[in-house]
């Protein structure tokens, strides 16, 4: 069976031309066959394809400027170019020439890719249906040019259309909608630009668009393009080797006493949880975006104005190696710090064979370059090897991808356009949002964020979607267990708005003492908060402050910090006076 594939993997990179840009990569496929891993040498013919079709699709692009630049005639991609579309438009219109009194373009708005399908588009304005065409749509527009060949063409369009049953509305507004990317790709010659516009097109509730929502999606891909964007769980890999009805059942959340309370994360929904500064609020969506898309396998997107895209990588990797329940799926039983992973200090399967440190971690040489680290650590290091093939299985998890956006300074608008663009474009239906705060029309107005907040409640009510967002709490005295809206950094108005909240703060090691859990909201037997000598080990109050849903408990939290794993641990309180 190994000879079968690994012949199978040989006749498949034979067949790759090989240049001068691709030989490292050809050699590195080879080696991997070489060693029996067939999944990585898989998933790097997988990478090579993908770069061999974007250089095609580039020479494709670069031919079809030349075409443009010689001959003044526009060339659309093939997203963009609809023949049909354009033949039934006009058939159509030639069939009830009365119809271009509603369905008509303005001069500025009119982009047929055809310039035969233009000249009848033309003739109907000023002869057959001269009489019923307003003056605006005339405007701009000079007279057409008759000849057999355009009769002939005429009589066909007709015919194709007669007696068919198409909606003159729909084919209108789908040609309107293609009017606008087609405008929108000429008006931006700018490589990255006409490639996310060409992109529109294939969003997979496209057909549902309106041509105001088409504008939108536009606008968000070229004036909101200073937004960092990338799908979050891709080529994790390679990030660490260069080393640079829902009401009444939502999805689950990572914590069973929450999803009870909660009924899950429902959509419809807008939920906000608030911790202090440097607490811990991108870890935390971190777990509930990662819990979403891996367990409940749904795609989500992270909206960020906290964490870079490489911190939210790299506890992206250490979530989903440590987390009990992903590691259920992806199979790899692991326990492994986030500082361990991000400096590749990997277990020596045989601390006697290799250079290791105190706690057995293999060293890399002096002068030794990364990439012979890397094929040693493949060598020497189940660890490691176990590490990979965790971060393989991420980044090909597509229909359940971790897509992330980092907005720093942004207006209300500009995140709504954010939001639904990916709605559109990827049914994303699941938005973690981190941190809440008002937009640059109204920075230092605590009050304009529940404006903020208003808005992203009607997304999610409008679209079904579900929304969770973080706020900042205030450094105050308060104990965590007696955390209140008051305790809110922000406009306690806020609240009104949201479906649940949490208010989340650690309990002082000093302190732990004084509190005590039970497993049952109503119990008998409570339990000590034991003190670890781990600094990373930490304990949370989580309130819920607010909860549409029903019950409000106080519930207890774990955190690894090293690990990021959070964990429910029951019901807190403080203890009893007649307990002590």
């Amino acid at each position: 069976m190994g000879d079968e594939t690994e012949n199978t993997i040989y006749e498949i990179v034979n067949q790759i031309p090989v240049t001068e840009e691709n030989r490292e990569q050809v050699e590195e496929i080879k080696h991997a066959v070489r060693m029996k891993n067939y999944k990585r040498a898989l998933l790097k013919i997988n990478e090579l394809n993908n770069e061999r079709a974007i250089q095609k699709e580039e020479q494709e692009r670069e031919k079809a400027e030349e075409i443009m630049e010689k001959t003044g005639i526009v060339v659309f991609p093939k997203e963009l170019s609809d023949e049909h579309l354009e033949n039934t438009y006009m058939g159509l219109l030639l069939e009830n020439p009365k119809s271009i009194s509603r369905y008509y373009f303005l001069h500025k708005e009119c982009y047929f890719e055809d310039e035969k399908i233009l000249n009848i588009y033309k003739s109907i304005l000023f002869s057959e249906g001269a009489g019923y065409a307003p003056e605006i749509a005339k405007e701009g527009f000079n007279f057409s040019k008759d000849s057999e060949e355009v009769y002939r063409l005429k009589d066909k369009l007709k015919k194709d259309v007669k007696n068919k049953n198409y909606d003159r509305e729909e084919i209108y507004t789908e040609l309107k909608k293609l009017f606008v990317l087609r405008k929108a790709y000429i008006t931006n010659p700018v490589k990255n630009i006409q490639d996310k516009i060409v992109e529109i097109r294939r969003y997979k509730l496209y057909k549902q668009m309106s041509v105001e929502e088409v504008a939108s999606a536009v606008n968000q891909v070229t004036v909101t393009d200073k937004f960092k964007r990338t799908i979050l769980n891709k080529n994790l890999t390679s990030f660490l080797e260069e080393g640079s009805n829902n009401l009444t059942s939502g999805l689950p959340l990572p914590f069973p006493i929450l999803t009870q309370v909660f009924k899950g994360i429902r959509k419809g929904e807008t939920m906000a949880y608030a911790m202090p500064s440097n607490s811990g609020k991108s870890r935390f969506a971190i777990e509930l975006a990662a819990y979403t898309a891996f367990v409940n396998k749904k795609k989500v997107l992270i909206i960020s104005n906290e964490m870079s895209e490489e911190k939210m990588k790299l506890c992206l990797i250490t979530t989903i190696v440590n987390n009990p329940e992903i590691q259920k799926i992806h199979g790899q039983e692991i326990s492994i710090t986030e500082n361990e992973i991000l400096a590749l200090q990997f277990k020596a399967d045989d601390p006697k064979k290799v250079k290791v440190d105190e706690e057995g971690h293999i060293l890399k040489e002096k002068d030794e370059k990364q990439k012979d680290f890397i094929k040693r650590l493949q060598k020497e290091s189940t660890q490691f090897n176990k590490i990979i093939a965790v971060t393989d299985w991420i980044s090909k998890e597509i229909n359940n991808s971790i897509y992330f956006m980092n907005i720093t300074d942004h207006t209300n608008d500009e995140l709504k356009k954010v939001i639904m663009n990916y709605y559109y474009k990827e049914k994303i239906e699941y938005v973690f949002y981190d941190t809440l705060k008002t937009d640059t029309d109204n920075i230092g107005n605590a009050e304009e964020i529940k404006k903020t907040a208003t808005i992203l409640s009607n997304i999610a009510q409008n679209f079904e979607m579900f929304i969770c967002s973080s706020l900042q709490l205030s450094e105050t005295s308060t104990l965590p267990i007696n955390l209140n809206i008051n305790d809110l950094a922000v406009s306690r108005t806020v609240k009104e708005v949201l479906d649940t909240l949490c208010l989340i703060k650690q309990i002082n090691r000093e302190n732990l003492q004084d509190y005590e859990y039970s497993l049952k909201e109503v119990d008998e037997t409570y339990y000590d908060l034991k003190k670890y000598d781990d600094p990373d080990v930490r304990y949370y109050a989580c309130i819920v402050d607010k909860n549409r849903a029903g019950p409000k408990p106080k519930v207890l939290f774990r955190l690894n910090l090293a690990y990021n794993s959070w964990e429910e641990l029951g019901y807190l309180r403080l203890k009893q006076t007649n307990n002590k």
